[in-house]
């Protein structure tokens, strides 16, 4: 679609209701994860994000950890509701899309730098949620519809385990995604003057 940035961000929502189905080859999906995972910035350019593209079988093995993590945790009667919100809104997509921070980097940062060492935790999770939006928004403008889902650490064990990831990458959000097949979440905007300072 190759909107503007500003038309880009404006149009990003959040879609609990997609398909299957893509608008754009798996190899497309690709060159939008390298572009993201190359180009957004890091703080001391650590490049510590981390991330895995699950598609086709691995999607759903995803998903299918994660009831089966929250079956031994939710009550019988309320766990019908979170595998059917499951099943209808993430399972169902194209792809996830994984994030994780390389804890490696960052301790090796933390001792590079011992005067910033308390920092780096917190411009790591400000690294990895610039690479989040960047994804999101390059995945809705090709057509996508994709929401932000955070299982861990309920499902870290198991899904290093299962795609064989190394123990310091830790697990930061889920990104579910397909072609929409409804409208996106209501977003309401709270009053600008409450939330912009301009001083000249």
């Amino acid at each position: 679609m190759e909107r503007s940035f500003s038309e880009a961000l404006k149009h990003r929502r959040t879609y609990y209701s997609i398909t299957n189905q893509s608008p754009i080859s798996d190899q497309e999906i690709e060159c939008i994860v390298s572009t993201v995972v190359r180009h957004v910035p890091s703080a001391f350019n650590s490049q510590s994000t981390r991330v895995v593209l699950l598609l086709g079988e691995s999607h759903k093995k995803l998903w299918k950890i994660v009831k089966d993590a929250l079956k031994k945790i939710v009550p019988a009667d309320a766990f019908v509701k979170t595998e059917e919100k499951i099943d209808h809104s993430f399972a169902c997509g194209y792809g996830t899309v994984l994030f994780f921070e390389d804890q490696k980097v960052v301790k090796g940062l933390q001792e590079a730098f011992p005067s910033y060492q308390e920092n780096f935790p917190g411009w790591s999770l400000q690294t990895s949620a610039m690479h989040q939006l960047a994804m999101w928004t390059m995945l809705e403008d090709v057509g996508f519809g994709a929401s932000l889902q955070h299982y861990n650490p309920l499902i870290d064990e198991e899904v290093r385990r299962t795609w064989n990831l190394p123990e310091h990458w830790h697990l930061i959000a889920e990104m579910p995604f397909g072609l929409p097949a409804g409208k996106p979440g209501e977003k309401e905007f709270q009053p600008l003057e409450e939330r912009v300072k301009i001083f000249k």
